[in-house]
């Protein structure tokens, strides 16, 4: 993909309103007068709406961060070939793990709502809505911005960071780390988001699906 598609101004207005929208939302969840899930759809809704908007008022458009029009339906097609790759691989990891008497499904077991209800906003929230505001922010402005010094810097930094704005419960985020990395060289090979946003949208339904199975 080509470099300097992002620039600084862009991606300090980007941070500073995903900054401020966490914020809020964080303050608006600890009052506890609405449903957490909700207002975690909302909040990802609206930072999908924003980054969009700063993209197009402040940077280059949409082409910029790999939403050009004509990219679309190839992304989308390139990211289900992907996801179907990066499946049978997982699939084989986890055979190997069982083999050697690991169970693999709780290195990426996820918590799920104990209500019906919510476990149904959990899954649209986090499988749909979640990938497409991270994969904008991360990959489309954050390593659209890094990648102007090198595949490998964009791919490594960017990586952490999405690591790090995660949820560290215990040990290594296998999840966000091997998530990072694969969306970032999907982005970079094929050009579009619609690519990352693809497998990250169909990695976690998987990881969702397998959790509540489980």
């Amino acid at each position: 993909m080509e470099a300097e598609q992002i620039e600084i101004k862009t991606l300090v207005i980007s941070l500073a309103a995903m900054v401020c929208i966490e914020v809020a939302t964080r303050v608006v969840i600890s009052k506890d007068l609405y449903n957490q899930m909700i207002i975690l759809g909302v909040t990802r809704l609206l930072e999908i709406i924003l980054l969009m908007l700063i993209v197009l008022i402040w940077g280059r458009g949409l082409s910029s961060i790999g939403l050009a029009r004509f990219t679309m339906v190839s992304g989308l097609k390139k990211g289900l070939i992907w996801s179907a790759g990066f499946g049978m691989v997982a699939f084989f990891a986890f055979v190997v793990l069982f083999a050697v008497g690991i169970n693999g499904l709780t290195v990426i077991q996820a918590h799920l709502p104990g209500k019906p209800s919510e476990i149904i906003l959990f899954f649209v929230i986090g499988g749909m809505v979640g990938p497409i505001a991270e994969e904008i922010f991360f990959r489309g402005i954050l390593y659209g911005f890094l990648r102007r010094w090198g595949v490998v810097v964009a791919l490594v930094l960017s990586t952490l960071i999405f690591v790090l704005t995660h949820p560290i419960n215990h040990g290594v985020p296998v999840n966000q780390v091997v998530g990072g990395v694969v969306f970032a060289v999907a982005y970079e090979v094929e050009g579009s988001l619609m690519a990352p946003i693809t497998i990250h949208a169909l990695g976690n339904m998987a990881i969702f699906t397998l959790s509540w199975i489980s």
